[in-house]
């Protein structure tokens, strides 16, 4: 699939193995998700520009090659897209964070914008949108949307757990947006579930079964 990565790590596979157990419980939930954000985040900066510098070791002046100054931005799309940021940011911890509020109408299955609040400089970073869940791609498409109205221009999209059918829907919509996943999921059940899954993501983060 172009603009699709994968990660097909034995670390991401065997931490993906542990967050899909029933049995793992919030407080393992958590740490596994902010450990495969920190992997994703890992691949999802790859190509960022570098820029030579010199240093002092002490052993010496030393050339180097450091960030060419390139802002980033978390977006992660409430709520369960919280318990991807800390993962983020232990890569990143420069980076600004906004926010987007979506939930999915149980009847519709359309997104709706309940809240958003993004960095003013939005326009001059790239943006990674954190959700763990790329399911029927609605509250992916709407949060590019909403980031790219707000004036981004580069904008990756990061998340635990796809399913085809969201995969296609945010390329359909954003075929300008890379898509980084842990997982590649078989599909969606009849209410929009991804199958094989790992259940609520939100509420195994939060406690709230």
């Amino acid at each position: 699939m172009k603009n699709v990565c994968i990660l097909e790590h034995p670390l991401v596979q065997h931490k993906m193995a542990h967050l899909r157990k029933s049995d793992t419980g919030a407080k393992e939930f958590r740490e596994l998700a902010k450990e495969l954000a920190s992997l994703l985040t890992y691949e999802a900066t790859r190509d960022l520009p570098l820029a030579p510098a010199q240093i002092e070791t002490p052993m010496g002046p030393a050339d180097v090659q450091v960030l060419a100054g390139k802002k980033l931005a978390v977006v992660p799309i409430l709520r369960a897209g919280l318990g991807m940021v800390d993962g983020v940011l232990r890569l990143v911890p420069a980076a600004k964070v906004g926010h987007i509020g979506l939930y999915r109408d149980p009847a519709t299955l359309r997104p709706v914008d309940y809240y958003c609040k993004l960095p003013q400089d939005i326009a001059e970073r790239t943006v990674f949108i954190l959700d763990p869940m790329l399911a029927t791609g609605g509250s992916a498409v709407e949060a590019a949307r909403v980031v790219k109205a707000a004036g981004c221009k580069s904008l990756r999209f990061l998340c635990l757990v796809a399913a085809p059918e969201g995969i296609q829907a945010l390329q359909a919509a954003h075929p300008d947006v890379p898509i980084f996943a842990a997982s590649l999921d078989a599909g969606l059940n009849d209410h929009g579930y991804i199958l094989p899954g790992l259940g609520d993501a939100g509420d195994r983060l939060f406690g709230t079964l």
